[in-house]
C-alpha cells in the first residue's frame, strides 16, 4: 500500500495509551490494524503469541537484530527486548490498511525518524506521576519494585513529549478518546463531520 500510514501512540506505562488504541481499532472507517510487537519476555497470564506479542527467545530476538529485521527495537530492561518487525508493517500495508502502534517513547520516535512523512506520532500524557503510580498499582500485575522502576522511567519519558506531533493529556478518558479519534481521522483522511460514537 503506497499511501499506508503509521500512527504511533507512545506514553509512560499506565497513561492509558492501550485503551485509546483499542478504541481506535474498533472504528472501522479508520482502516487501522494493530502492529504486534515482538518481545523476548515470557508471556504473562492470558497473553497469546501472535495476538498480544510475537514472543521470541532472547537468542532469536538478538539474531533478528543482527539480520536487520526490526524497524525499531530496544532493550527496555536487562535482557528484556521489545521491537517492531519490518515484516509486521509490510503485512499490514499489503492488506491496504494503516498501521497503529502502542509503543514506548523510544520506539515511537525511532519510527517517526525512519518514516517522517508517513508517521503521526502522538504522546499520551498522564495527569501526574502520582496518578500514574495509582493506576499501575490498580493493575495488580507487578511488584512494588517494578512499579517504582516504571515510575522512574516515566519521568524521563515525559521529557520526550515535545518531540511528538501531538500531546493528548489523559485527564478524562472520553475527552482523550475523542481527541485521539479526531487526530487520526484527519490524518488518514476520514471525514469527521458525522457524529462520532
Amino acid at each position: 500500500m503506497d499511501d499506508g500510514k503509521l500512527i504511533v501512540f507512545s506514553a509512560p506505562s499506565g497513561s492509558g495509551k492501550t485503551t485509546i488504541v483499542q478504541h481506535l481499532l474498533k472504528q472501522k472507517e479508520l482502516n487501522l490494524e494493530f502492529s504486534i510487537s515482538a518481545t523476548s519476555r515470557a508471556a504473562r497470564g492470558e497473553e497469546i503469541d501472535g495476538e498480544h506479542y510475537h514472543f521470541l527467545s532472547l537468542e532469536d530476538f538478538k539474531s533478528k537484530i543482527k539480520n536487520d529485521e526490526f524497524l525499531e527495537w530496544e532493550e527496555v530492561y536487562r535482557d528484556n527486548f521489545y521491537g517492531t518487525l519490518k515484516s509486521e508493517v509490510e503485512r499490514i500495508w499489503a492488506k491496504g490498511k494503516h498501521v497503529i502502534f502502542d509503543i514506548d517513547v523510544v520506539g515511537g520516535l525511532d519510527i517517526k525518524n525512519i518514516y517522517p512523512k508517513k508517521t503521526l506520532a502522538v504522546f499520551v500524557k498522564p495527569p501526574s506521576i502520582e496518578e500514574l503510580k495509582i493506576r499501575l498499582k490498580k493493575r495488580k500485575t507487578e511488584t512494588d519494585d517494578k512499579i517504582n522502576m516504571r515510575v522512574a522511567k516515566a519521568s524521563i519519558e515525559l521529557a520526550t513529549a515535545p518531540q511528538f506531533d501531538f500531546i493528548i493529556e489523559n485527564h478524562h478518558l472520553n475527552t482523550a478518546l475523542k481527541e485521539a479519534y479526531d487526530l487520526v481521522a484527519s490524518y488518514v483522511g476520514v471525514n469527521t463531520s458525522k457524529e462520532h460514537e
